[in-house]
């Protein structure tokens, strides 16, 4: 009778490493069936012509031609990029005031009472903020427009005016979630050192001063996390100008979130919204990456 061989290092690995590929197999499937391959089928009928009735046909760079030269797309380009540096400056820098002025000795019962009345607003779906900001809106029964009269100003057309309505709904944008990045901001200043603090204090008597020579360069990596972030999500824009003005008037307020559905969906131009993806993708990324460079001049790592 032989005995019994001992398994080896390498086969212990083996075994090992093949119970890692198990576990994370149903993991990856999920991620190749619901992201992965959606978006290389949203990549390939970029360059297609795809009518669900009769098939598709390859149409090579003509609905990315089409986008870049209609004065349309231009217009809707624009104003996703004027809603996202609008409302990521106002949400960081909300957020950042709101972190100063809660990152203090108060009453304990007051400090939470401030931090959830600011983040109440963020765990809101955007629908339902978007519904009621539509009643404040509301140039004949609006509130805001009923307490301007009283006061005796002449009422504003928040979202029926071309001059003022993607203005309305970034403010909306930037009271719900500025309470997300305040609350991130509180944790990175509760982060600095007190040390360093107190010495700062010693030498230089000017808050403001500290703020930008000491505090601010000390929490600039999560600063630049909350920029990248909330500048994803603003390229991203969806709900809120759907139901606040369904991206009227006219093309005031009208995202390429919007356009892919429209035209993908609405007018089942599903190759061209397709394509429309693609380039918000790649707009996406690419701010991302100039954010990321222009980071190495500001940020202490």
């Amino acid at each position: 009778m032989q005995p019994p061989t001992r398994q080896t290092k390498s086969d212990l690995e083996r075994v090992q490493r093949r119970a890692g590929y198990l576990f994370i197999l149903p993991s990856f499937g999920l991620y190749a069936v619901f992201v992965l391959a959606p978006v290389i089928l949203t990549f390939v009928l970029s360059f297609t012509y795809y009518d669900p009735m009769v098939g598709s046909r390859w149409v090579g760079l003509e609905n990315f031609e089409r986008f870049f030269t209609g004065d349309r797309s231009l217009q809707i380009f624009w104003n996703t990029l004027c809603f996202a540096i609008f409302a990521v400056a106002g949400n960081v820098i909300v957020g950042l005031l709101l972190a100063l002025a809660l990152n203090r000795a108060m009453p304990s019962f007051l400090l939470y009472l401030f931090r959830l009345a600011y983040f109440l607003p963020v765990i809101i779906a955007a629908a339902f903020v978007s519904i009621v900001w539509g009643y404040f809106y509301g140039d004949d029964l609006g509130v805001i427009n009923y307490y301007l009269t009283r006061l005796g100003f002449a009422p504003v057309h928040w979202l029926t005016s071309s001059r003022t309505a993607m203005m309305s709904i970034i403010i909306m944008d930037v009271w719900k979630n500025a309470g997300f990045f305040m609350i991130i901001f509180i944790a990175a200043l509760q982060g600095v050192p007190k040390s360093i603090m107190d010495a700062a204090i010693m030498d230089e008597p000017s808050y403001w001063r500290r703020f930008f020579r000491i505090i601010l360069p000390w929490i600039s990596p999560v600063v630049f996390f909350a920029i990248v972030y909330a500048s994803i999500g603003a390229l991203q824009v969806y709900e809120s100008i759907v139901i606040l003005t369904q991206g009227g008037p006219g093309d005031a307020t009208r995202s390429m979130s919007i356009h892919i559905v429209e035209e993908a969906f609405g007018s089942f131009e599903i190759g061209y919204g397709a394509s429309v993806s693609v380039i918000m993708t790649l707009i996406i990324l690419i701010i991302t990456s100039i954010q990321l460079l222009a980071s190495r001049r500001w940020v202490r790592y």
